[in-house]
């Protein structure tokens, strides 16, 4: 059984050690233990200058959570959809949204934070990261902005950074703080739509299957395989009729239930072609068809390419 290679925490250190050329105490917090959860910060250009321009981070799904300040020329990547930065970024990366980045010029600065959940929802009200609309399924939470912006985030990973440095013995408290400015800082930055905190029932329904949808993915092993695969299965997961589900959906965002189910699949199916070694018959299994055959017919007729196509 193949699996996917995930940025763990653990991954993610042997990484940063290997690019910084230091052991792992000395990047490692202090003062951090296993009831806080965790947290780090970094320096941009001290990360990029041990590698070479051309590497990339890591496109797969990460086992923790990611806020940057990145300030360069770069390219980002979600799998159809290409963004292109050319002066200041702020992205948060989830574990569910699979990514690259790609730094296009060596004149990289800003910085990043790390951290897990049970950081974040520690002493607040939450249970969930994924509660907050700039981490909710469907997004693409990445934001060009100006100068004067890229300035004040900066200056909240000037206080992350003089903190973590300090023997302060509530200093994660004080830094879980400016986490929760930089969210609300991205949040900012979201269409009003994606905000929305309305009651309204047929809202609930769009939102209660795009997170149902969601957690179907991602694909983790070549011997998994989707459970739900119809607009029947989600209807009758959600208790509504599938006619009720496809008018509220067709009515908040314009798509189908089935469309909304293909272009997930297919963007999974992008995902596992390029990112696994897996052949098509185990791709095609995973994503829940039972021919090989159907499921060429389907990824053909959405990209007009076939799957071998599209990996070559």
């Amino acid at each position: 059984m193949e699996k996917i290679a995930h940025a763990s925490l653990e991954d993610f250190y042997k990484e940063m050690t290997a690019k910084l050329g230091k052991d792992l105490e000395s990047i490692f917090p202090k003062g951090l233990h296993k009831d806080i959860g965790h947290f780090n910060v970094f320096d941009i250009a001290q990360t990029i200058e041990k590698i070479k321009i051309t590497s990339e981070m890591p496109y797969n799904r990460r086992k923790y959570y990611k806020i940057s300040l990145i300030r360069g020329k770069n390219r980002a990547e979600y799998a159809d959809k290409v963004i292109q930065i050319k002066g200041n970024a702020l992205l948060f990366a989830t574990p569910k949204v699979p990514y690259h980045w790609i730094p296009e010029d060596p004149d990289q600065s800003g910085s990043f934070c790390v951290f897990t959940e049970d950081f974040f929802i520690k002493n607040n009200s939450r249970s969930s990261l994924e509660d907050l609309p700039i981490f909710q399924p469907g997004n693409i939470p990445l934001f060009e902005i100006d100068n004067e912006l890229a300035d004040e985030i900066e200056q909240l990973f000037v206080k992350i950074k003089k903190e973590i440095a300090s023997d302060y013995i509530f200093k994660y408290d004080l830094i879980r703080n400016y986490v929760v400015e930089l969210i609300h800082y991205g949040q900012k930055l979201q269409p009003a739509t994606k905000l929305s905190t309305s009651n309204d029932a047929s809202l609930r329904v769009v939102t209660l299957f795009i997170e149902l949808l969601e957690r179907q993915f991602p694909i983790e092993s070549n011997e998994q395989r989707l459970q739900l695969k119809t607009a029947k299965d989600y209807a009758d997961r959600l208790s509504v009729h599938v006619n009720y589900l496809n008018k509220k959906l067709k009515e908040n965002t314009g798509k189908t239930t089935t469309e909304f189910i293909a272009d997930r699949m297919i963007q999974e199916a992008k995902i596992l072609l390029k990112q696994t070694k897996w052949n098509v018959s185990e791709i095609s299994y995973a994503l829940g068809f039972e021919e090989i055959a159907h499921f060429s017919n389907f990824f053909k007729r959405k990209t007009t390419v076939t799957p071998l196509e599209f990996r070559s």
